[in-house]
């Protein structure tokens, strides 16, 4: 059993080591340079000077915390934009790559299920999603305290631990584009496309008449600034996040059992 969960995992492990440190890298700097520009600048006049839209995407609410500071310069750029289309466009390579190169009528004629297949492909990416949030939250907790601006640990754990369904429906969209389209290329690009403009939709409807549009957007229901800010944890957003998925898997598996491979 597992047999590919274990395989692909193997084969992510590296990779999603090399991740987690250029992760924990990015979280040291912002902590690092966090001090001077807090002496140095006025950060609540430095983001009244940005444009409307940038802090509405970007979904800034103060910087002149170290929680704020994170959740703009970390969390958003870091986790929602740069992993969230990481992992899409990663797990829309798991079935179109071996459709494209010729592979999967290998594994088809294996003794093994298409939905067991699917399954099992997208299980494996607990390993870059789990792995991406193994050493940042030691290295915020610790950065922190080093500063003198020391964060409550359950306000570090949970902005990672929720962000872990957030991940995987972000996977979710790859693994669905991966199954459309049978070219990797094409289903990396939708991956893409499709996750960046979800990102652009729940930012920029946010408010007005339109903002309903954005309840289809993982964004929607993972928001660093509550937990760092607020220290709120909004437990319902997780679990929508979780249905997400399951839509996004359970559509995945009806059209791979009823697909032609060619």
């Amino acid at each position: 059993m597992f047999e590919l969960t274990r395989y692909d995992g193997r084969r992510r492990i590296r990779g999603s080591l090399y991740l987690s440190i250029g992760l924990s890298a990015l979280a040291a700097m912002v902590i690092w340079v966090y001090p001077s520009f807090k002496t140095e600048v006025d950060l609540d006049q430095l983001i009244a000077a940005y444009p409307e839209p940038i802090v509405q995407v970007m979904g800034v609410q103060t910087m002149a915390s170290l929680g704020g500071f994170l959740s703009f310069e970390l969390y958003t750029f870091g986790w929602i934009i740069l992993l969230g289309l990481y992992l899409a466009y990663s797990t829309a390579g798991t079935i179109a790559d071996d459709v494209d190169r010729g592979r999967m009528d290998v594994l088809l004629s294996l003794p093994i299920s298409r939905r067991r297949l699917l399954g099992e492909r997208f299980v494996a990416m607990a390993v870059p999603i789990v792995g991406a949030n193994v050493i940042p939250p030691v290295v915020v907790y610790v950065g922190a305290r080093l500063i003198d601006e020391p964060l409550a640990a359950a306000d570090v754990l949970a902005v990672h631990l929720l962000s872990i369904p957030y991940l995987f429906a972000c996977a979710g969209i790859g693994l669905l584009a991966s199954v459309v389209f049978d070219r990797a290329g094409i289903a990396q690009r939708v991956a893409l496309g499709v996750t960046f403009a979800l990102f652009l939709s729940e930012s920029l409807l946010s408010g007005t008449d339109a903002e309903a549009v954005g309840a289809i957007a993982p964004m929607r229901y993972y928001d660093p600034n509550e937990i760092l800010l607020e220290g709120t944890y909004e437990l319902a957003d997780a679990g929508i996040l979780v249905a997400m998925t399951a839509v996004f898997f359970v559509a995945a598996q009806l059209w791979f059992t009823r697909t032609d491979i060619a």
